[in-house]
């Protein structure tokens, strides 16, 4: 069991989405990095769909109650036990007793936190994404909060052969502005020139008023050659709203899914976890790609995830231990060919 002693500013349980409900209304919500997410599971010997943890910019302090194997990924969210930093990207075995404790994350957003078995909370409509605005999965369809015991289910792999797996550590303090790519439409065609122009040559900066439904964007106004309505047709995760007001709305993992606002792009799925990690104040600007670019990406992106999890069940992964002599600890890393 885990409990939660302090739950940090915005801590949920997450897997990968919920799907096929949309048409009733019911958002897909499933991690907004979902590369980091996915991550964070195969270093543990998870299948990638497994329920993890969340993090938002404040970490959370949790006490382990029984032994396994954690791994954080994402931004730099400063975990700790009794005081020393432990490393991201990393297995880490806890025992029964262990308090880790998650600091403030200086660049980035969001940090996901995956154990052995994963988090054994109930499925709902498939899924045990909590979607905070539907008021389901999860724990209870909330946030957590203070006190809360989650179960943990049993571990596919060994606790023995999980230690020591390591990935290299990703980078989440973005050069700014960030560049985002888009594919463009459906209703591209309902903005003037200068108003497709001020879409692909401005910098928008995120504002405070985001979140996990949706990222709203300061800036240079986006002229339409109407008014910006139409009628309600559908949503995707990524879809770049732009309102009557002229200002672009990134929709998100717990988005709505219809809408009667045109929709000037998309986001590719490749650069969505860039945009999850993007916290308010980061600028971003858009570039437009075709199709077939953005499917090639994505390809790249799962080859790449796909090689990570060979690597990591093949134990071929980088292994790192300390040892001390003479009253001096050293780390050394191992890699096998």
């Amino acid at each position: 069991m885990v409990i939660v002693e302090k739950s940090g500013a915005l801590t949920t349980i997450q897997d990968m989405g919920r799907t096929g409900y949309e048409r009733f209304g019911v958002s897909p919500a499933g991690p907004m990095d979902i590369r980091s997410f996915v991550l964070a599971n195969l270093l543990v010997g998870n299948p990638k769909n497994t329920a993890a943890m969340e993090i938002s910019i404040i970490g959370p302090t949790l006490r382990f109650t029984e032994r396994g194997v954690i791994a954080i990924t994402g931004c730099d969210i400063a975990p700790r036990r009794l005081g020393k930093p432990l490393e991201m990207y990393k297995t880490i075995v806890v025992e029964a007793g262990d308090v880790i404790q998650m600091g403030i994350a200086p660049s980035g957003c969001r940090a996901y936190l995956a154990i052995a078995g994963g988090f054994a909370v109930p499925k709902v409509m498939g899924s045990c994404a909590t979607s905070v605005q539907n008021k389901i999965g999860g724990k209870d369809g909330r946030k957590l909060k203070n006190g809360d015991e989650l179960q943990v289910g049993q571990p596919t792999v060994a606790l023995s052969q999980l230690a020591g797996r390591a990935l290299s550590k990703e980078k989440f303090g973005y050069d700014q502005p960030l560049t985002i790519r888009v594919i463009m439409g459906p209703q591209d065609n309902e903005f003037t020139a200068q108003g497709l122009d001020t879409f692909f040559n401005s910098i928008y900066t995120v504002s405070n008023d985001s979140n996990r439904m949706g990222y709203r964007l300061e800036g240079p106004v986006i002229e339409h050659k109407g008014d910006g309505n139409i009628i309600s047709d559908g949503i995707v995760t990524g879809s770049v709203q732009v309102p009557t007001a002229g200002l672009p709305i990134i929709m998100l993992a717990e988005r709505q899914t219809v809408g009667g606002y045109t929709k000037i792009a998309t986001v590719i799925s490749v650069d969505l976890p860039k945009i999850g990690q993007c916290r308010p104040g980061d600028t971003i600007r858009f570039q437009a790609i075709s199709i077939d670019e953005a499917q090639k990406l994505y390809k790249n992106m799962q080859d790449d995830l796909k090689q990570k999890e060979i690597t990591l069940s093949n134990g071929n992964c980088p292994k790192t231990y300390k040892i001390e002599v003479n009253g001096k600890q050293y780390l050394f890393t191992v890699t096998e060919r």
